[in-house]
């Protein structure tokens, strides 16, 4: 079964985002799967104790786990699949559940349940009301636990499964890769909770600089002391690609963890640095610049180090936190200086009204200063950040060269929220501008869960600094260790990247206080002009006690051709390089970090607006905007309900309280989101070009898709049929003709193809081509190919399959899902949705084709015909036929054989089972053989017209029975 072909009708989850369809297109979503249960692997090697965990499980097992992600010059698409079953008969309730990074955005979320889609859409939050919310309004100083936020985010959707029945969450997310430490860091986080019976993730690296540097850490669960790869991984690399997989079976899950908690499966990579001013590359009118230099001289750095020792870091935390401290004072290197501040409910300098220098005598006297550290009392983080703020100023005040020639910082750590002295956020966070005076940069440290991290957040933000955030469960002295390496060696201050002015529309962050070691700054922007030839770039910074200054022109066309070129070759189709997401990503970032501080509520106001703009133009989950998402309504019977499903938000766990944990409560909803649709020009009227509707998408049986296999739903009769059409190439076949009623004639023309090694067929045949002829009110075709769909009614319009678009003519709308599917409505009451079958690297039995899926019939005539038009207003029976003679008159037998009663004829069928909608569907159906003789009315030549527009009448009555 080809795997390209079963993902393209998922691209529906994706129809926002069209940058990660190569994300699905190799996902294995096989379907004869047991009903009991599901094993990739041969059952007797299965332990016994796995088998009975399978067989016991009452809530829905999941088949397929697979998390494939592509990484593009350092941004990070992810594509996660998850397949349900429900083995009951009655329904039960599906839980998906997985952990993203918090720096990353869902860009999409869909179920397809039942055999319905039901896609997400990103909207703009509600604005919050002061007043009339009651009980509900938050208290400034929340209580414990309300702000705790982790590393990742957990996201939650839980759905009613029908009993027997299979569900698929997909989710997207993306995010642009920070270097730390010298190196890039992706993290797959694979808690199922459940043993999987396919699991496997994939991360594919493609990028424009030559890859330097590649690790597979051991699984990080905190059981693995091994440094071996994890078990099944495998790794191909060339110079600027690199792929990595891992598909544990489900024996080789059960060794690691019977829990489902595998861990997370992490890659270490870097990447060649190009000297001077980096690495730009440039596509589709936007630029990202990565400038990392190396081989600087190290700037010295003055630093405070504020450390809490009220009465809750009892124990481990201050065990841990002193242990670190012991190993960052002998990182400290000759040209810093230092002093440490301790804070409870009294606050202790170490050395008073000074910053020292190291030297062994100072070293081995700090280190008796934070042995004699003992935890008491309660917190006071107002006085602890101001003493040490004083310290540090009144050092660089007196020495008025000393802030020229080196980097200036506090690092402050807490492990609770205040609980003495100052206790109000704002006040705490307007006393640290004070007293900081845009001097010298504070880095928050959070430990634990009774953390108000929004406050240190807010704290680092505003004072040009970063926040980190250690678990409770964490090994917290190594993150203190690695959160100072990051920081602990400058090489540059005072960063300024300026672009030509009439080059240039909007570029993100280009000014910033510090460049360290090991770390990266990455900038995007807009281009004024796409056909501009240059566009000069200059850098200018700070190193100890001389100026920096880089500059260049940067050839703009042959930047885009190799950049194009690059992903092109490394990426061989996997992705999109797109740099306007960078762009996006980035600006969102930055206009939620302008907004967290904010001093004014107009200046608030203006950098939620732009930030919810963008967030709904990019369609990203953020603290701005919710996602919806139709939820299936399913019956006690374990049926799915007719009824319209309702809306509901679906939000993280921690994007739940992300709004409300800064204390705004002036949030405002954002704008109708127009940049995605796609806008005709004023002079062709009556059509409407706009981004599709997100709605319940149901598709009937009924349909013609493959080689091709045609099924018939009767749900009158409660039956499927189906039958196969061995048609000639270049044949054109009638499907639904009702020229004289409704105006509706569906044709399709047929390919041809080798048939496979060992087939029995001699050759195979596929749609490519289906014409859509409506006569009413005015004449119109729709003409769809794997490529590209002409809707020619009150104007021409030619659109590609790639795109993501509603068109709206007449009566007609014509709504394209790129690479997925195309849904013709007609007036309201006729729906047909062709799939877009695309094959990346076709085998020579493989054609790009489509598939007809007729969705609503009900404006379609009794009087209707053609292949599949004929039955849809009948009703048929099954019956057995019995005796020494059977239907066929051929041979003699005395077993029962079924015959399919249809408009009073008989048609010997057996019992088969088919695969719809791209194989995520398997269908039991009576099969009907020889072209579907006495089937259909006549023969199959009589369903073969001239040519693609032919609307001409059915030429024959009825068959005889």
């Amino acid at each position: 079964m080809d795997m390209d072909v079963n993902m393209l009708f998922l691209t529906l989850l994706m129809c926002y985002n069209p940058y990660v369809f190569g994300l699905f297109e190799d996902i294995n979503i096989e379907e004869d799967l047991s009903p009991d249960f599901d094993l990739d692997i041969s059952p007797r090697r299965v332990p016994r104790q796995v088998k009975s965990m399978l067989t016991k499980e009452n809530k829905p097992h999941i088949q397929e786990l697979s998390v494939k992600t592509t990484i593009i010059s350092r941004y990070a698409f992810t594509a996660v699949s998850c397949t349900m079953l429900n083995r009951h008969s009655a329904a039960a309730e599906g839980v998906f559940q997985f952990l993203i990074p918090k720096n990353a955005y869902v860009s999409n979320f869909t179920m397809i349940i039942g055999g319905r889609v039901y896609p997400s859409e990103v909207r703009p939050k509600e604005k919050k009301v002061k007043q009339g919310k009651g009980g509900e309004a938050k208290p400034k100083n929340k209580e414990k636990g309300e702000q705790s936020e982790p590393e990742v985010e957990v996201f939650r959707m839980g759905a009613s499964i029908p009993g027997r029945n299979r569900a698929m969450f997909m989710l997207t997310y993306e995010e642009l890769l920070q270097r730390r430490l010298g190196r890039y860091e992706h993290v797959t986080s694979l808690r199922p909770l459940q043993l999987v019976s396919r699991l496997s993730v994939d991360v594919t690296i493609v990028d424009h600089s030559t890859i330097t540097h590649l690790e597979v850490l051991p699984l990080r669960n905190g059981k693995s002391n091994t440094p071996a790869l994890p078990v099944s991984t495998v790794i191909k690399q060339n110079k600027t690609f690199c792929r990595i997989t891992f598909s544990p079976n489900i024996v080789q899950q059960a060794k690691i963890t019977t829990s489902g908690m595998l861990g997370e499966f992490v890659v270490h990579y870097d990447v060649e640095r190009e000297l001077g001013i980096g690495d730009i590359q440039v596509l589709n009118g936007h630029f990202v610049h990565y400038f990392a230099p190396k081989d600087l001289p190290v700037v010295p750095k003055n630093v405070v180090f504020v450390i809490d020792t009220s009465a809750s870091m009892l124990g481990t935390k201050i065990r841990q936190t002193k242990d670190a401290l012991f190993t960052i004072l002998r990182d400290l290197r000759p040209g810093d200086r230092f002093n440490f501040v301790s804070f409870s409910n009294r606050i202790k300098v170490w050395q008073p009204n000074r910053l020292v220098p190291v030297t062994p005598l100072n070293v081995r006297d700090a280190k008796k200063f934070i042995y004699m550290l003992q935890p008491t009392g309660g917190t006071d983080i107002n006085g602890g950040i101001q003493t040490g703020s004083s310290l540090l100023s009144g050092y660089l005040n007196a020495d008025p060269d000393a802030n020229h020639h080196s980097v200036s910082l506090i690092i402050f750590l807490t492990d609770g929220r205040p609980t003495v002295g100052e206790l109000q956020s704002p006040s705490i966070l307007s006393n640290a501008r004070t007293a900081v005076k845009e001097q010298f940069c504070v880095f928050t440290i959070g430990m634990g869960n009774d953390v108000d991290y929004r406050l240190l957040e807010r704290m680092a933000l505003e004072n040009c600094g970063m926040m980190r955030r250690i678990h409770e469960d964490s090994d917290a002295s190594t993150m203190l260790k690695g959160f100072y390496d990051e920081i602990g060696t400058p090489l540059l201050s005072d960063i300024r990247v300026n672009y030509t002015e009439d080059s240039v529309q909007y570029v993100t962050q280009h000014l910033f206080t510090n460049y360290f070691n090991g770390s990266e700054i990455v900038i995007a922007g807009k281009l004024t002009n796409q056909s501009a030839d240059s566009m000069h770039v200059q850098v200018t910074a700070s190193n100890s006690d001389k100026s920096i200054v880089l500059e260049t022109d940067v050839a703009l066309r042959q930047r885009e051709v190799e950049t194009e070129r690059h992903v092109k070759e490394a990426a061989a189709g996997v992705g999109s390089g797109d740099t306007g997401r960078v762009w996006g990503f980035l600006s969102v970032k930055e206009g939620l970090r302008s907004r967290l501080k904010s001093q004014t509520s107009r200046e608030r106001e203006g950098h939620t607006q732009q930030a919810t703009n963008l967030s709904l133009t990019y369609h990203f989950l953020t603290p701005l905007t919710s996602l919806v998402v139709e939820k299936p309504q399913v019956l006690a019977d374990g049926t799915m309900a007719e009824d319209t499903p309702t809306p509901t938000p679906v939000t993280t766990e921690t994007n739940k309280k992300a709004a409300s944990a800064n204390e705004l409560s002036d949030e405002t909803e954002g704008e109708e989101d127009t940049a995605q649709s796609l806008h005709l020009k004023k002079d062709q009227p009556g059509k409407v070009v706009k981004r599709p509707v997100q709605k319940s998408i149901t598709i009937s049986k009924t349909s013609a898709d493959g080689d091709p296999h045609f099924v018939v739903e009767f749900p009158l009769s409660k039956l499927t049929v189906c039958f196969n059409i061995n048609g000639e190439p270049g044949h054109i076949l009638r499907m639904v003709s009702d020229h004289k009623h409704s105006g509706v004639t569906v044709n399709g023309k047929l390919i041809g193809a080798p048939a496979p090694a060992g087939s029995h067929k001699q050759q195979r045949t596929y749609f490519s081509t289906i014409t859509i002829v409506v006569n009413r009110p005015k004449r119109s075709y729709i003409e769809v190919t794997p490529k590209k769909v002409i809707l020619d009614g009150q104007d021409r319009l030619v659109l590609s399959c790639d795109t993501t678009v509603s068109v709206e003519s007449g009566a007609l709308v014509v709504t394209i899902v790129g690479k997925s599917t195309v849904t013709v409505t007609i007036g309201g009451t006729i729906c047909f949705v062709i799939l877009v079958h695309q094959y990346k690297n076709p085998a020579p039995y493989q054609r790009n084709h489509l598939g007809f899926y007729i969705s609503n019939s009900k404006g379609l005539s009794h009087d209707c015909h053609g292949l599949l038009g004929q039955f849809l207003y009948e009703e048929v029976g099954l019956a057995e036929l019995s005796g020494n003679a059977t239907a066929t008159g051929d041979h003699s037998t005395s077993l029962r054989s079924p015959i399919l009663k249809v408009k009073g004829r008989s048609v010997p069928v057996v019992q088969k089972t088919r695969r719809i909608y791209s194989g995520r569907q398997s269908v039991d159906c009576w099969f009907a053989r020889n072209n579907a003789a006495k089937l259909i009315d006549g023969q199959y030549e009589d369903y073969v017209v001239s040519h693609l527009f032919d609307t001409g009448d059915w030429p024959r009555g009825s068959n005889g029975a």
